[in-house]
Order: structure tokens, then sequence, then C-alpha cells
């Protein structure tokens, strides 16, 4: 059996959006693979019918679709030479094509004036659509050729400017963010016509259609974000007529679902555990925009399993008959949950694993999983049985005769808390040998680890490492409370992992103590940023986009200015110094370790100079020190990066690992 190599993630496939059709008798979804010689991923439609799956398209570029009826898709797509020049150009438009499941190829249907997201369908003619427009432009999507090819030469000649107005001025993912609204437009065709419906000096938070009304939450964009506070309003499509149906300046807004004859509506006050609190669900009187809890529970309804072995989104939250059925993160799996009209939450789909997205027609659900510690692949279950039974096998052959580790489980008790986590044996364990350890901590906080297929987990199991990995205090998975380390960074949190790992070393002795590496990412990176400055028992870290000073964090960060000071439970003004003993920057002087950095220049959730500082302080004082800088990249580098930069990154830290870990 071979070892998994570091390129074999360029062979996996990647599953997203499952959507059934109206009927119910066909779904589509998206397959993504990587194209190395590109350094791009593509992506394409298949179909799932009558128990069986095939490919839809080929171009490789189409990445997201809604259901125009029962037999036609509808997706955004760059297909005409016309098209083609414009995107190249950097103009902002979004063309709509239609491919018709009965035969012939896939024809356009309408081009909106700006860079569209999300499209509800309201009728073959009619279509609910968030876009993104300028604040300095903010007509643009309505001007005549000539006035847009002004602004295009305009934006051209000032391509070397940034000009910052607002807070946050950028985001992860996204770039210079400064002065763009997400706004809501109803679409017409025949004639097109295109109406926005929020107000320029709103921002669109979430819609849904119920009856003839899109109902939609906005907040008020000032300079600085507003984290909490929204209206709620309604706008009947077909007559024009719009209800405002009040605000709520307590809440932050966390989505909308139309759930039989009302909203339910995702929200929380922030006021118990911080921003990172889970939300509670309320129903929504259409009528009068009435709001009742309806679930109190302080678990999640989301899925936040860690894996570097997906590449897009898909449905969380389906409503069917009255309930919402909703994916929830429970210790390291994800599973299937409904929540009826009467606030009972009842568990369906609980087989270990990660549901990674879903959706229903009757009692059949199809399910995008990670499961048994295989790639994604479809699955379908039976709602009433419980009975899962897999649809695709994409990745089969790229697994063929390769050694999988299976997740050992090994629970702790630390510091009173029970402590879940797992270790995965080398290849070709030898009970009566002495091997390498990799220690591996997730990002977040608030994620979780899971006995699910990790690539670079796999690659050093493959290459004789022990693996082990837990979800320590602050992960998510359980309560608010259990999720809750705001001012305990580096505390509670490190003796759950210095804990663990020493439950690892004693039920493993084959593991040479002296032959342990570390590494995390993001929290994880700060984790790793904090473990070098507490201790030196690691033979060598690598840490990947770390948080290493909660000050400069603070304002360079996109979210620096509200989360640096919610985790801390301090302010930078009146107690700064908060921020500062929670900051690894601040030990960095006890540090012994030999450590690898690794950063992107376009990482705005957890900055450059983050990274650069760490660095530059061991350097400094003579402690071997390497820094690899991807250039852009961003926060996303080890889950969607580029192909290349992908094996690029991991190679580094193995041959890091490899280095300092040899006998």
């Amino acid at each position: 059996m071979k070892a998994i190599e570091c390129k074999e993630i360029l062979s996996y496939r990647f599953l997203s959006n499952v959507r059934y059709a109206p009927g119910g008798k066909r779904a589509a979804f998206v397959v993504a693979t990587a194209n190395e010689e590109e350094n791009c991923y593509e992506q394409r439609l298949w179909l799932y019918e009558a128990g069986a799956v095939r490919q839809l398209t080929d171009l490789g570029k189409e990445g997201r679709f809604v259901w125009l009826d029962e037999d036609r898709l509808l997706f955004p797509a760059v297909r005409s030479a016309k098209e083609k020049k414009r995107s190249e150009a950097h103009e902002e438009f979004t063309s709509y094509y239609v491919l018709d499941l009965r035969g012939g190829e896939a024809l356009p249907l309408f081009t909106l004036p700006f860079a569209a997201g999300q499209i509800r369908v309201l009728d073959e003619k009619h279509f609910a659509v968030s876009g993104t427009v300028d604040k300095r432009h903010p007509e643009l999507y309505a001007a005549d050729d000539e006035t847009r090819a002004k602004v295009q030469k305009e934006r051209e000649e000032d391509k070397d400017y940034e000009v910052f107005d607002e807070l946050p001025y950028w985001f992860n993912g996204a770039g210079v963010t400064n002065g763009q609204r997400e706004r809501l437009f109803l679409v017409s065709l025949e004639p097109l016509t295109v109406t926005p419906v929020t107000e320029l000096s709103e921002e669109l938070l979430g819609c849904a259609v119920l009856g003839d009304e899109v109902f939609f939450a906005v907040n008020r964009r000032a300079p600085r974000l507003p984290l909490k506070g929204f209206t709620l309003r309604a706008r009947n499509w077909k007559t024009g007529e719009t209800r405002d149906l009040g605000q709520h300046p307590e809440l932050s807004f966390a989505g909308m679902e139309a759930v039989g004859d009302k909203l339910w509506l995702s929200a929380t006050e922030a006021r118990r555990y911080g921003l990172n609190e889970n939300s509670w669900v309320y129903t929504v009187d259409p009528a009068d925009g009435k709001l009742t809890l309806l679930r109190a529970e302080e678990t999640s309804m989301y899925n936040s399993v860690g894996s570097d072995c997906r590449l897009g989104g898909g449905r969380q939250h389906v409503p069917q008959d009255g309930s919402l059925y909703h994916l929830t993160t429970r210790e390291g799996d994800c599973l299937l949950y409904r929540l009826d009209a009467d606030g009972r939450d009842t568990p369906l789909i609980t087989k270990p694993g990660s549901i990674d997205a879903f959706d229903l027609s009757g009692d059949e659900a199809l399910l995008i999983a990670l499961y048994d510690m295989r790639l994604q692949e479809l699955y379908r279950a039976d709602l009433k049985t419980g009975e899962i039974s897999r649809v695709s096998y994409f990745n089969d052959q790229t697994l063929a005769d390769r050694y999988v580790a299976r997740p050992q489980p090994l629970n702790i008790c630390s510091g009173g808390t029970e402590i879940g986590g797992w270790v995965l044996l080398p290849k070709d364990f030898d009970p009566e040998k002495k091997y390498p350890a990799v220690f591996d901590i997730h990002g977040g906080p608030k994620t979780v680890y899971g006995p699910v297929f990790y690539h670079e987990m796999q690659l050093w199991a493959g290459k004789g490492y022990f693996v082990f990995f837990c979800n320590p205090t602050g992960s998510d998975g359980r309560d608010n409370e259990f999720m809750d380390i705001r001012g305990k960074y580096g505390t509670v949190d490190y003796e759950n992992l210095m804990d663990f790992a020493d439950a690892v070393l004693e039920a493993y002795p084959q593991i040479d103590r002296a032959r342990v590496c570390e590494t995390g990412g993001s929290y994880g990176g700060f984790m790793t940023n904090w473990i070098i400055g507490h201790t030196d028992r690691f033979c060598c870290a690598a840490s990947q986009r770390s948080i290493s000073n909660w000050l400069s964090f603070w304002g360079t960060s996109d979210i620096g200015f509200y989360f640096a000071a919610d985790q801390n439970a301090g302010d930078l003004y009146e107690s700064p110094e908060k921020l500062w003993a929670r900051s690894p920057l601040a030990y960095a002087k006890n540090v012994k370790t030999p450590t690898l950095f690794i950063h992107s220049d376009e990482d705005f959730r957890c900055p450059l100079e983050q990274g650069l500082q760490m660095y530059a302080s061991l350097v400094d004082r003579g402690v071997e020190a390497r820094l690899c800088l991807f250039h852009g990249e961003n926060h996303e580098l080890s889950r969607s990066g580029k192909p290349k930069h992908r094996l690029r990154r991991l190679k580094e830290i193995t041959d890091w690992f490899e280095q300092h870990a040899k006998e």
C-alpha cells in the first residue's frame, strides 16, 4: 500500500452546492478540480437523476447555478468573445446562461451591469439579485456605455492609489472593499429592467422570498461598520410596494429563511458570550414584523468541521413543510437536524463525519459529505429510516491502494473539562519502533477537528509520523460556554493542548519525545506562536497565517477593530495591557524552538505584519527561523489557494519537519 503524496491533492475532486430541481426528480451540483498547468481550479455542473450522476458542462467555469424550472438551469458565465474582452478589462457585469436538460447548448438569457451575487428566481422573467456597487459611482449600473467607459478609464488611471474613509477598508478574499455596498435589485426581462430595492447608504444583510414579497434585512452603513442592529423590510415584486417591518438595534443578524407562512430569523444579542455567540432563532410575523423566540439552544446551526479537501460551499439550512432542516456541529462531527415550529430540534442524520452541504426533496436528502475517511462524495439519505447510500465515486481511484490512517479517538480530562481528540498512526506502524510526530492545532478558535479526511495529516502519516489533534476549550461543537475564551487566550486552551500532548505521549510510547513537531494556522498559528514562547518541548514548529500582536492586529485586520477587543476582553484605549498580555510577541524573548512562518501578502484576516513581527524577533535573537511569503494569496491559502502554491506551502512545512525531526 502506497503513501499519500503531496501532489495527489491536485487529483482530488471537490463537490459543492447540491440543489434539487423544483419537482425533486433530479438535482445538480458542482465538481471542482485543480488545473496545475494554469494554476487554477475548474468547476463543472453535474446532474443527479435516477440514482446516477452525469456531467453537464465542460468549460470549467460553472461554479454557481439556480434552477429556473424543473428542466432548466440558470448560471453565470463568461463565454462569448465580447464577454471575455470585458472581463479582461475588469468591467463590472454578470452574464447568465440557460442550460435546458432536454437538449441543446447553454444559451445567453440576460446580462446585468454589476457584479451579481446571490440570485433568487421569482418566476421565469423576474429575479431578486444581490450585487456590489461603488458609492463613488452609485448609479453606474444604470449608466450608458459612454459613462461606463469614462469611469473605467478613471479607475485605470487611479489603479496605483487607494483612498480609505471607512472601517473595515479591506476584507480577506475580496481585497479593498472601501466604498463598496451590497444592494438588492429586482430584475425583470423583456425588456431588461434593473430596479434597486435597498438604498446606497444601506448594506444588504440577507433576504428571503415569501409569497409575492421579498423580505430583506439591512443596516445603516456608517464609516465604521456597525456590529449590531438591522432593519427588516418587505418589497412586493409584483406591485412595487415596500413595507417597513421594524428595527432591531439590539440584535446582530445572522440569516433568514422563509419557513411555512413565516420567516425564521437567526440573530444574537452577543451580550452573554461575545461576538462568537451562537445565534438564537426567532419567528417573524410577515404581517407586522413581530419577533418571537423559537430556539434558544446554545449549539451551532452550521458546519465548522475543518478539512483542506473542500472547494466551494452549499446549503446549511433548508426549509420544508413548516420545519427548518439544518446542519449542526457536535463534538467533531457535522450532523443533520430538523427544527420544528414548536421549537423541537430533532437529530436526523448522525453518522460520524462531516456533512458539508445538503438539499431536500420530501423524505430524501442529498448530502455532500466527508464520510468513512473518504474524500467528498455525494450520498442519498432516507430521512425516515436514516439509511445512507453512496451515489458518487469521484475519488475512489485517487485513494486506491493508498494508506489512509484511521483516527484513533483519545479523550482526556484537562482542568476539569473533557477534551476530545484523535491520533493517526504512521504508515507501516511497528509498535517496537520509535517515530516522530506532528501536533496539529486548528484555527478559529471556534471550529473543530474531527474524524474526517485531511490531506496534510495523511501526508505526514504516510511519511512515518504520528499525527495528533484535538478540540481544546474555545472550540465549537459544544455550547456557548465551552467556546468562550474571551480574555483567556493562552491560558485554559494552552493547558488543554499541553495536557492532550502529554496524554498522547503516554498512550503511544512509540513516539520519540525529542522528535515532536507542532503546527497550526490562524488561531492555530496564534497558539503556535504562544507555545514557542512558553515551552521548548517541540523540536520545531510551523506557524501559519498567525496572530502575534493583538495591538497591531486591531488596526490592520479586516475584523481586528472589533475581534481583538472582544476576544481579549480589553480595550485598545483604556486597557491595552490586556491585549499585550495575550500577545505571543510579548514572550518572544523566551523562544528557542526553530520555527517556520507561512504567510500571504493578501491575508487581511491575519495580516502579513503579524508573521513578520514574530519572525523578526526570532532572527533578531539568533533563533533559527524561516519565513515563506506567498504573493497573491490570502488567509485561505491552505484550503483554496492556487494549486502550485498549496503544494509549495505543504512542501515547506514537510521539509521543515523532516529537517528537524530526522533521527
